[in-house]
């Protein structure tokens, strides 16, 4: 571990969240001597970030934490056009009104874990389609776009990784860094901001925007890389063979966002304690030494503490309880998933097909179909015989219908 200066840095290295830094000693001495600006950008795609970015918002709470101002910068204008980074096909093109939409989604995951205001290190919540959108092209070439290189640019491992794998980059992407390292720069005139930091897979957009803003303004700026967030095993985080792991309560239950966590692996829990709670690094090494039945233990306290800071301590807890309820005393617990289909439907009998794909348990009638021909469906803990069964009146127990996938799925059904 190096001997870092600044708090920020010495935190960043303990705690797991440095991958690459330009200038090292330089931002040190930066972060040691004032209040740092820096930025991270998100692109909205969808209505909701997932479990998968909230490392970098936990980076940025680090930042900010250790005395400095974040700003987080949302996409509406690059949305438009799509980061290359690390796909294999061109984004979907989103309409203004679906990037709208996404953008006012977004903005929920960060209002638990960055304080925002008005104060020298509160946050700023910026929106790049404020300059992009006004850019004349013409201008755009001239004076930002003669400063890149086609050659260097092919050497991005965003471009490479396309190109290599025969898979079509259309031009439109290509100007996608181009656009993101202009907003360093004008992060730079409007902010002071001189450190961009992002994932490992932004490394040479960020480089891009260091380079272009010592060309044209002169100024001295600093890029920072976190890792991805994996598993111990080196699997992406944030998705499951159900979807999404998303933040935004709406989207996915904070029961079902709190189960998530719940079942990570045993080699996982002392990293994820360091990366996404707030606990000490002392009392985070004593959990991850537990073993055998103990670290289940750990794993409730990483649910517990990241669904507290994700959708606040009173969610965190109606979770645990629901957990215990179901998992460890046998009855049904408060906060499972629940939908009302009206006492006349029930009445008339719902096929499981339609009740499984309407709870969530199962993505469509099909899936549904091989769970109950594989035993890995449930109607009120007892084993589906075919999938002409009906969920009824007659399966209402203290007013509600169970269905379950596997062991630790579970959705109830009312009138």
């Amino acid at each position: 571990m190096t001997n870092y200066k600044s708090d920020f840095l010495k935190v960043m290295d303990e705690r797991g969240y440095l991958n690459q830094v330009t200038d090292t000693d330089a931002l040190d001495d930066k972060a040691s001597s004032g209040i740092l600006t820096a930025y991270m950008g998100f692109d909205c795609t969808a209505t909701s970030l997932h479990a998968g970015s909230m490392m970098a918002i936990m980076a940025m709470r680090r930042l900010q934490q250790a005395g400095h101002k974040p700003i987080i910068l949302l996409g509406g204008g690059t949305t438009r056009i799509g980061d290359p980074s690390g796909k294999d096909s061109a984004r979907q093109i989103l309409t203004p009104e679906k990037i709208e939409e996404n953008k006012a989604g977004i903005r929920k995951n960060f209002e638990n874990l960055i304080s925002f205001g008005d104060g020298p290190t509160d946050a700023v919540l910026v929106d790049n389609a404020d300059w992009l959108l006004n850019l004349n092209y013409i201008d755009l070439l001239r004076d930002v776009g003669k400063h890149f290189s086609i050659n260097r640019m092919l050497t991005f491992e965003s471009v490479k990784q396309r190109l290599e794998r025969d898979q079509p980059l259309s031009f439109l992407e290509f100007n996608y860094i181009i656009l993101q390292s202009y907003d360093f720069v004008e992060l730079n005139k409007r902010f002071g901001c001189t450190l961009q930091m992002g994932g490992s897979d932004q490394w040479g957009n960020i480089v891009s925007g260091i380079d272009l803003g010592r060309r044209m303004t002169g100024a001295d700026l600093y890029g920072l890389t976190i890792p991805l967030l994996t598993t111990s095993t080196g699997a992406k985080m944030g998705k499951t063979a159900e979807g999404a792991v998303w933040m935004n309560g709406d989207m996915l239950a904070p029961y079902d966002f709190w189960q998530y966590w719940r079942n990570a692996d045993d080699a996982d829990v002392g990293r994820f304690l360091r990366l996404l709670t707030d606990m000490p690094m002392d009392e985070i090494s004593r959990l991850e030494g537990l073993e055998g039945a103990e670290i289940n233990d750990a794993k409730k306290i990483l649910a517990n503490e990241i669904t507290a800071l994700v959708h606040g301590r009173d969610a965190a807890k109606a979770a645990e309880q629901t957990a215990q309820k179901t998992f460890e005393q046998g009855t049904i617990g408060d906060d499972l998933p629940r939908i009302s289909v009206g006492a006349d439907r029930l009445s008339s009998g719902i096929n499981i097909l339609d009740a499984l794909v309407e709870t969530g348990l199962a993505k469509s009638k099909g899936e549904a179909r091989r769970l109950i021909k594989q035993n890995g469906a449930k109607l009120n803990d007892g084993p589906i015989a075919d999938d002409q069964v009906t969920v009824a009146d007659a399966d209402v127990n203290d007013g509600v219908v169970k269905l379950s996938v596997g062991k630790k799925r579970h959705a109830l059904i009312e009138a």
